[in-house]
């Protein structure tokens, strides 16, 4: 489903991605954790293509890019289109509502009429728990419900795998459980994600598994229940036993 060989990526100097390797099913959940700074948002980002990898193999649902070599420009919007990325801030048009919000990219990337949208893009409001919200400006909504347009607007695109970079990190404690309980329920529907979170419950309840990044490398990776109980690496069990 996702192949990742050898992905490196500098800016200038700085090399934050060392080679990383990864594999992930389809339907699976793997969560990123790590002290900031370790790559793990870049990673995403050249998952999505919204940064240029150095060097590397990615290959998604069995399209490939090879960036040991130069990638014609016109590869890069399909590929993309294959991930959806719901950010940390919400990203939303402030003068669009939440549904016109999830129609706008199935109709200007996708052709899709404006029936077809608004019915696909009423659907999902309904999903993420925002039937009742359509035509509500994000100025009117809550962060953690601007969040959720978010995601209805990443799945808006039909996307073969979901990308997380710390969905709940600008929310309030008391609206976080509404965004993760979304992502639980896409996890338990067989969306193959891939979530850079601090939220260590997620992951022990919603990822199959969980990686510890730190200095642009897997330092490691395995079950939820075995790394976060038994980790094998020492720069693990500090990272650890700092955060919990």
């Amino acid at each position: 489903m996702i192949s990742v060989k050898g992905l490196y990526k500098q800016f200038g100097e700085l090399e934050v991605l060392k080679g990383i390797d990864l594999e992930v099913e389809k339907g699976k959940v793997v969560v990123l954790i790590g002290p900031s700074g370790s790559g793990k948002t870049t990673f995403l980002r050249c998952l999505n293509i919204l940064e240029t990898p150095t060097k590397g193999r990615l290959t998604i649902e069995g399209n490939t890019l090879d960036f040991n070599g130069a990638v014609p420009k016109k590869l890069i919007p399909p590929f993309r289109r294959l991930t959806g990325m719901v950010f940390q801030s919400y990203n939303l048009f402030p003068h669009m509502t939440a549904l016109e919000n999830v129609m706008e990219g199935p109709i200007t990337v996708k052709r899709e009429s404006k029936e077809q949208a608004r019915s696909k893009a009423e659907n999902l409001l309904r999903k993420v728990g925002l039937g009742d919200k359509f035509d509500f400006y994000p100025f009117q909504l809550s962060g953690g419900q601007q969040q959720r347009v978010g995601i209805a607007r990443a799945l808006a695109m039909e996307p073969n795998v979901m990308l997380f970079d710390e969905p709940t990190s600008a929310l309030d404690p008391e609206l976080v459980g509404e965004v993760l309980k979304v992502m639980k329920d896409l996890a338990n529907e067989g969306m193959t994600m891939i979530v850079v979170t601090h939220e260590m419950r997620f992951a022990q309840e919603a990822a199959d598994e969980v990686i510890f990044m730190d200095g642009g490398v897997i330092v490691e990776r395995g079950k939820p229940h075995d790394l976060f109980n038994n980790p094998k690496e020492e720069r693990t069990k500090q990272f650890l036993n700092r955060i919990q």
